[in-house]
């Protein structure tokens, strides 16, 4: 029922917000000049999938998970969409083709070995990673693998068509926040 979900929900999402999602591009072209940010993942049963997002960092930026990150590889423009969560939005060209679900853990870099033993020993891989979730609107993100690992598990034990529902409103209504940056 989720994957039909996710599909009319991420076609009606690119539809629809296909102008907003132009606008977006073009202004990363001046941000950056290299707007979209793509780059592998661990997907379910750990498979590796390329996640599209738009670009918040500078391009010369280290390929680590964001807490690892510094302040300073966010642009201003980057500011904005992380804010705004708008920097999520080509994620649902993921959905679409099946990498992801709207909801579900979200996916991490091959490179966080702790996260990947937390999450596995829990089965968090059974299922497609989610462009949000329980953690992620309870503000818990991969700088606490072990908790992100048992919230994960927890939220799928606990899912139904209500919590989906429910976190994706949470998440567009601005509950949460984006993973932690570290400072200077």
């Amino acid at each position: 029922m989720t994957r039909l979900l996710d599909i009319l929900i991420g076609l009606a999402g690119l539809v629809l917000g296909f102008p907003v999602l132009l606008l977006l591009y073009v202004l990363g072209l001046f941000d950056t000049g290299s707007p979209l940010f793509m780059q592998e993942r661990v997907g379910r049963w750990k498979r590796p999938f390329v996640l599209v997002k738009f670009r918040t960092m500078k391009i010369d930026t280290a390929s680590v998970a964001s807490h690892l990150a510094s302040t300073n590889s966010i642009t201003r423009f980057g500011h904005f969409l992380r804010r705004s969560k708008l920097d999520e939005l080509p994620q649902l060209w993921n959905v679409l083709k099946g990498d992801m679900s709207l909801v579900g853990p979200r996916p991490c870099l091959f490179n966080q070995e702790e996260l990947i033993r937390e999450r596995d020993s829990r089965g968090v891989y059974d299922v497609r990673p989610g462009v949000t979730g329980l953690a992620q609107i309870n503000g818990i993100d991969m700088s606490t693998p072990k908790l992100l690992a048992e919230t994960d598990q927890k939220m799928l034990a606990e899912m139904s068509i209500s919590h989906y529902f429910e976190y994706i409103l949470k998440t567009a209504t601005g509950k949460g926040a984006g993973d932690r940056v570290k400072g200077n």
